[in-house]
């Protein structure tokens, strides 16, 4: 009988139990055929572009739970809820880069109980489709950078107000940041980095308190920086960097204390830093380099004890750098100094660093005398820029002794030779020491070091052999230019892509070397004393883009020689003994037609055909040209006009700047990117790059180019010079050319231009050289930022033109002289209407006073 009531109570747990629904964890049917067709499209797609390789999707079967696929999560009911499509479509390794629609999208947007959508760096083009996005109401996360969409940002995305993460940087996207930004009140990080946005931030995007992670940089945002910036208390993060922002920095930043990462480097930022940045006590980064940003550095700085990266380069700072900056405990970064910079060091002063300095760059801070011997006690120390000071003395053995990977002590007035003991290390990756006073040989072990990959010396007073040690580097860049070096064989130097050689301008004697990497891209051999025939070995250099023998004594037939280099880009021979079609005044004489020519190299990169006689005009496929950077077709007999479709070259119209911030701070300036940066710079560039990858030119002055200048040029945002001088080009000068956010230099001279400078102009925060001269340009020329700094010259010959850079006054500035002749119009006439009224009563007064005075004489003499 007890087992009767235990016997009800576990029939009634089973009863229980059974009536409980247990979800089957299988996504719905709908949502699985969704996915598949969102498979079988992409993987047709890739398999037509890249046969040989498959889009890894091997889980996404019929006969599985959709629920169970890598890269899905459902939810605890069986919906979808997350897709991470990161880089499932990018191209395999050394493919050209073919973007894909976004329609391939649509099946997934039938998938409505999305909250997380990752599509990121996968080159989906064409616009956002909005209806798509539209049906996503649930979405919290949304991914989709590194693409190639383009236009503006669809009405339907600002209708998702749950979301609180949106990525879309580093695509194309255009337009105005509009107020519908202050619908995502959620919004908790916004990314729209490194695209075209255009205008001031909207003052509704200040209003999202909920924000604590902005990035706009490498957009065309102009206009200054609100104080309504220090609304947003709970920023974590802000960057702002290569946005043509002009103005100060607001001393409102100071609300932001939460903040731990500030970025506003390569702006038109002016005035002083405030001092209330010392309240921003949570900061571990602070980036203000390549501005405009004058006075000290403030003392209030030293409040920052957790800051780890300080850059305040390449501006226009002044006073004496402070010791305090080496009592911050917690700095492991320090940037100062550069171009433009009036900082100064005192030489006198004792340093006993409190920090870790992992990096010290510090070029042109008028450091003077010998390499500072604090530096030694900095054990962390990797990377050290001491560049464009005035040291001397000799290269000190406790720096050689250090685990240093870059070292760059070029132009100062070192002497000396290099210790022996700087090549032991396994750490050193990068050495520059050009344009000093060493001397000797290169030691003998220069090769026992493993990991050094960047050595450059030129313009010192090197001798002797190159060691043989060498041969045991993997070299990405060897520059022995312009010393002593001399022998008649080279030791075999060893690389595996991307390599560049300069022996030049030394004493090299016997025949053309041939034992070269097949990875070599450039090579200069010229100013040395090597003789022969141009070797057929050097045709195993399939990767050769520039040959320089210049002043070599070179023997053969120049028609014999161009067809073994197919893949040449620069090939100098200037000053040889080369018989053919090559006259001794210019380096090479190519003709024919340049629409015959282009587009044989689909993958160039440079091409320089200066002073040729090509003719024929600039076709309308140059866009083919996808690799493109560098175009010099100057000094040329080009006709025809400038094509529109320019505007379409990939590299040129890309943004050209990368936010550090946002992308593995730690990492960005150590390892690969210093060693980038080196390259980049070789050969003494005038750019500064650090955060640019390429140097990108366009030159067509020197021709018979006619017509007018395409409104479409203002998209090549990369630029770093433009120059269309020498030409018959008429028309206006576009306001477009405003939007050309990267441009140091611009040259239209010496054309047939009509109408006035576009007042846009004045946003090109980083133009150094604008010339407009001997045209007909007329009326004012823009006051105000950069245009302020123009030189005279640039404006010459130009009839129309008045303002303040040529000391010319316009009309509308010459006070108006009408008022003043009203003014004695009215003086005359009432003047003249005084004289006739009273000419008579003056008259008549006089006849009588003067009877008066009659009859009083007339008794006087009755008296």
């Amino acid at each position: 009988m007890a087992s009767t009531p235990m016997l009800k109570l576990m029939l009634s747990i089973l009863l229980i139990l059974t009536s409980i629904i247990i979800p089957s964890f299988s996504c719905p049917i709908h949502q699985k055929q969704a996915l598949l067709h969102f498979k079988s499209t992409l993987t047709a797609i890739y398999n037509s572009k890249y046969p040989d390789k498959l889009v890894e999707l091997d889980s996404w079967n019929s006969t599985s739970n959709c629920c169970s696929w890598e890269l899905v999560t459902c939810s605890r009911t069986g919906s979808v809820t997350e897709l991470q499509l990161s880089e499932i479509a990018r191209p395999p390794p050394h493919f050209d880069l073919v973007s894909i629609s976004s329609e391939i999208l649509s099946p997934i947007f039938r998938i409505r109980s999305l909250e997380l959508l990752d599509i990121s760096w996968n080159y989906f083009g064409g616009e956002i489709p909005g209806d798509g996005f539209g049906n996503l109401t649930k979405l919290l996360h949304l991914e989709m950078w590194g693409n190639y969409f383009n236009g503006s940002i669809p009405s339907q995305l600002f209708q998702l107000t749950n979301l609180r993460y949106l990525d879309m940087s580093r695509n194309s996207l255009e337009g105005k940041l509009g107020p519908e930004l202050g619908s995502f009140k959620k919004m908790t990080v916004l990314v729209l980095s490194e695209n075209r946005f255009q205008g001031p931030i909207p003052a509704q995007l200040f209003k999202l308190e909920s924000l604590q992670h902005l990035y706009l940089s490498g957009n065309n945002l102009g206009g200054c920086l609100s104080p309504e910036i220090g609304k947003l208390r709970n920023l974590e993060s802000l960057s702002l960097g290569n946005s043509n922002l002009a103005g100060g920095i607001p001393s409102s930043i100071a609300n932001l204390t939460k903040l731990e990462s500030l970025y506003l480097s390569q702006n038109s930022l002016s005035m002083e830093i405030p001092t209330s940045i010392g309240r921003l006590t949570n900061l571990t980064a602070l980036c203000l380099s390549i501005n405009q940003l004058t006075g000290p550095i403030p003392s209030s700085m030293q409040n920052l004890s957790k800051l780890e990266t300080l850059q305040l380069d390449d501006n226009m700072l002044a006073g004496e750098i402070s010791t305090w900056l080496f009592k911050i405990r917690t700095l492991k970064e320090l940037y100062i100094g550069g171009k433009g910079s009036k900082l100064i060091w005192n030489n006198t002063t004792k340093v006993d660093p409190r920090c870790s300095l992992e990096v010290i760059y510090m070029p042109s801070c008028g450091i003077s005398g010998q390499i500072p011997e604090w530096i030694s006690s900095l054990k962390e120390l990797d990377y050290l820029d001491l560049s464009g000071n005035k040291l001397e003395g000799r290269f000190p053995h406790w720096l050689a002794e250090m685990n240093i990977s870059t070292i760059i002590l070029a132009d100062n007035n070192l002497s000396g030779q290099i210790p022996p003991r700087l090549f032991i290390s396994d750490y050193l990756g990068a050495l520059e020491l050009s344009r000093n006073n060493f001397s000797g040989e290169l030691p003998e072990n220069i090769g026992y070091t493993g990991n050094l990959r960047y050595l450059g010396v030129s313009e010192n007073h090197f001798s002797g052999l190159i060691p043989k040690s060498i041969s045991n580097l993997k070299l990405t860049l060897l520059d022995l230019s312009r010393n002593r070096f001399s022998g008649d064989t080279l030791p075999i130097f060893r690389a595996e892509n991307d390599f560049s050689l300069d022996l030049s301008d030394n004493d090299f004697s016997g025949k053309i070397p041939t034992n070269f990497p097949e990875g070599t891209e450039i090579l200069y051999l010229g100013g040395n004393k090597f003789s022969g025939s141009l070797p057929s070995d050097l045709t195993k250099l399939v990767n050769l883009r520039v040959l320089d023998l210049h002043n070599s004594i070179i023997t053969g037939n120049l028609q014999d020689i161009l067809p073994q280099f197919p893949n040449l880009e620069i090939l100098i021979l200037r000053n040889t003994s080369l018989n053919g079609f090559i006259p001794n005044n210019i380096s090479i004489i190519i003709t024919g037609n340049l629409q015959d020519i282009l587009p044989q190299f689909p993958n160039l990169e440079i091409l320089i055909l200066r002073n040729t006689s090509l003719n024929g005009f600039i076709p309308n496929n140059i866009s083919m040209c996808t690799s493109l950077r560098i175009l010099d077709l100057s000094r040329n007999n080009l006709t025809g006009s400038i094509p529109r479709q320019m505007a379409n070259l990939p590299i040129m119209n890309m943004s050209a700047s990368w936010n550090p911030i946002s992308r593995n701070l730690d990492n960005f300036f150590l390892g690969e990117d210093s060693l980038q940066n080196l390259i980049v710079n070789w050969k003494r560039s005038s750019l500064r790059l650090r955060n640019q990858r390429f140097f990108v030119l366009l030159d067509l002055s020197g021709n018979n180019i006619s017509g007018e200048i395409p409104a479409s040029l203002g998209n090549l945002k990369a630029l770093k010079q433009l120059n269309i001088s020498h030409n018959k080009i008429s028309g206006n000068i576009p306001s477009s050319l405003g939007n050309l956010v990267g441009i140091e230099s611009l040259d239209v001279s010496h054309n047939e231009l009509l109408g006035s400078i576009p007042q846009s102009l004045d946003q090109l925060g980083n133009l150094t050289v604008l010339d407009v001269s001997n045209n007909m340009l007329t009326g004012k020329i823009p006051h105000g930022r950069q245009m302020d700094t123009m030189d005279e010259l640039g404006f010459q010959n130009n009839s129309g033109l008045c303002g303040i850079p040529i000391n010319i006054k316009c009309p509308e500035d010459i006070p108006s002289s009408e008022g003043r002749v009203e003014e004695e119009e009215d003086l005359s006439r009432i003047f003249w209407e005084g004289t006739w009224i009273g000419f008579p009563i003056g008259f008549f007064s006089t006849i009588l006073i003067m009877g008066y005075l009659l009859n009083f004489i007339q008794l006087f003499k009755i008296w």
